[in-house]
């Protein structure tokens, strides 16, 4: 018996890094989960790897399939946005184009279509988390359009959870974190990934499986709401 048992969970970005890890973490614990994502290849990959959980492609800027996807489920006790969804630009605000510095709100706007079409199939009990980030709190230089929108995500996560409780709405905020973000730097990445550690109170990066177990317990503490939950292994501590 799980500590999740027959409840039903839906993770947006679920197919890689930390949504995946939640979605199976999840499942582990007995839940009925459905988790999507933008890219077919990964909703194939990810079917054959894990057939106990309910694979399907989907945008979180595609409204109508969102709707269709929550309804289809039906009572829904726990939903996780942990889709990107954007394009972010790393660089200094003053050398970004008013473009590129919005389309890493693509995210934010995300966000507030999966709560838009999800929270009314909330069991009256039922959370939904966003994924938000350490930068929202703690910018490094290069990164102001990702710290805005976190801080836009935290912003909405306490003023939702006001609107909806008792439906509970949470934010966890992951520090670095190693994912697939990172296969781009291909066989250095292990090296690069211990050498950011180094300068992390705890002296490593973070796994995405112990970002899901902070979303896990979101979801299993029925008392937790309008609050923003680091996994940062220390880096916001002065």
């Amino acid at each position: 018996m799980g500590s999740m048992d027959n409840q039903n969970v839906v993770v947006i970005g679920g197919t890689s890094g930390i949504g995946l890890a939640t979605a199976v973490t999840a499942a582990s614990k007995g839940a009925n989960v459905w988790a999507v994502s933008r890219s077919e290849d990964k909703v194939k990959t990810c079917s054959d790897s894990y057939p106990e959980i309910t694979f399907s492609s989907l945008d979180t800027h595609n409204v109508q399939g969102l709707k269709s996807l929550f309804e289809s489920v039906g009572a829904i006790d726990h939903i996780v946005a942990a889709a990107t969804g954007a394009e972010r630009t790393m660089a200094p605000f003053m050398d970004q184009t008013d473009e590129q510095f919005r389309a890493a709100f693509d995210k934010f706007w995300g966000y507030t279509h999966v709560a838009r079409q999800g929270i009314p199939h909330l069991n009256e009990t039922g959370s939904l988390t966003f994924i938000s980030g350490t930068p929202a709190r703690k910018c490094n230089p290069g990164m102001s359009s990702v710290s805005c929108t976190g801080n836009a995500i935290e912003g909405l996560t306490r003023a939702l959870a006001l609107e909806v409780a008792p439906k509970r709405v949470n934010a966890v905020a992951p520090g670095l974190i190693s994912t697939g973000m990172f296969d781009s730097l291909g066989d250095n990445k292990n090296a690069a990934l211990a050498n950011m550690g180094k300068n992390i109170p705890l002296g490593r990066v973070g796994e995405a499986d112990e970002v899901a177990k902070a979303i896990v317990m979101i979801m299993e503490n029925s008392y937790i709401t309008g609050t923003t939950i680091d996994v940062d292994g220390g880096v916001l501590l002065p």
